[in-house]
């Protein structure tokens, strides 16, 4: 039995799966990210609970957001109790048994090259956009952490000063510690923080996409914006690793017109002539942590719903350039979009 552990700044996702990897059962708890203590005892509950239940000793894997150090630490933002401290360590001295913890974006990224939307590519980029934005890089089936694990930080890239000084934005602080992170413009939170720049209100994401589909002027100014910088934060990844497909996860990955209008947006921030690889939504669900442990079988995924209108699964869009190039697979065909072509900064 494999258990793997999804946690989220505001839930714990726990889900048994067995040898052939498919899931069996899930239960969510609330996070509590002020107590680490009680966070140990919360994880350890779940995993001895299923232990009685299945009468056995699962192997425990986790995904869950920030940076792990070479000492095993976490660095999270979203779960404060947990930032200092080496949450595989103290687990697995309570329960007794190795545990597996790896950051929840990067497993995302490689579950779906195995068997996922990335299935087939060489060079996936799986790209989270949800409370923050992060991601990782798959390389012929296996995750690329780079020195220090920190590869795939893209959330964390410096907002444009041309971006910046075009809009007039604020440069705003981050949980990590630094300023003008992209992620605080380009995730969810960061949203609606544009739309209160632009409009001076607050409203949720769902309703703001509902008034950018109706053609309220300010929301579809907020969307523009929006895309430009995501467009700028999508080319930066094309320019440094040129990944073959992009899979876009999180609860914004559920807003349908970012795979017919991104790929033009990235374009603009690319030197001329050059395109935006395809884009698609993830196959095994939005949930930016892959609860598929071990790491290296995490393919089996647990899915968080957003309040936000479903995609249509399994459809990848790209908009290149006619003539010779690797298509891609019949069933995830679209018809050929025009090229806008790329210009020069």
């Amino acid at each position: 039995m494999i258990y793997g552990i999804d946690i989220g700044g505001t839930k714990i996702e726990f889900a048994c799966f067995d040898a052939d990897l498919s899931k069996l059962e899930s239960e969510r708890v609330a996070t509590p990210v002020d107590d680490y203590k009680k966070f140990i005892d919360i994880l350890a509950g779940l995993v001895e609970n299923a232990d009685r239940r299945h009468d056995c000793r699962g192997q425990v894997g986790i995904g869950m957001p920030g940076l792990i150090d070479a000492d095993g630490r976490s660095l999270s933002a979203n779960i404060v109790c947990a930032s200092g401290k080496n949450v595989a360590e103290s687990l697995a001295a309570r329960l007794g048994r190795p545990v597996s913890v790896e950051n929840d974006c990067r497993l995302f990224a490689l579950s779906e090259s195995r068997g996922g939307a990335g299935e087939g590519f060489r060079r996936v980029y799986g790209a989270v956009l949800g409370t923050g934005a992060a991601g990782g890089l798959v390389i012929d089936g296996s995750l690329y952490r780079g020195r220090q694990g920190i590869a795939g930080e893209y959330g964390h890239h410096p907002l444009p000063a041309s971006l910046q000084e075009k809009y007039r934005l604020p440069l705003r602080p981050c949980g990590c510690g630094l300023h003008g992170c992209l992620e605080t413009y380009i995730a969810g939170p960061g949203l609606a923080a544009l739309h209160r720049h632009l409009a001076g209100e607050d409203i949720e994401i769902p309703e703001l996409v509902r008034r950018w589909r109706d053609g309220n002027r300010r929301a579809l100014q907020t969307r523009a914006l929006h895309l430009d910088l995501l467009g700028a934060a999508f080319a930066n990844l094309v320019m440094a690793h040129d990944p073959d497909i992009f899979v876009l996860g999180g609860g914004l990955s559920r807003i349908e017109e970012f795979y017919r209008d991104l790929p033009g947006a990235i374009e603009k921030h690319l030197f001329a002539g050059f395109s935006a690889p395809p884009l698609a939504p993830p196959k095994f669900g939005d949930a930016s942590g892959a609860a598929a442990p071990p790491c290296s079988l995490s393919r089996p995924k647990i899915s968080i719903n957003e309040d936000i209108q479903l995609l249509p699964q399994g459809r990848a869009h790209h908009c290149r350039k006619r003539g010779p190039g690797r298509s891609l697979p019949a069933y995830r065909k679209r018809p050929h979009c025009r090229h806008r072509g790329g210009t020069r900064r």
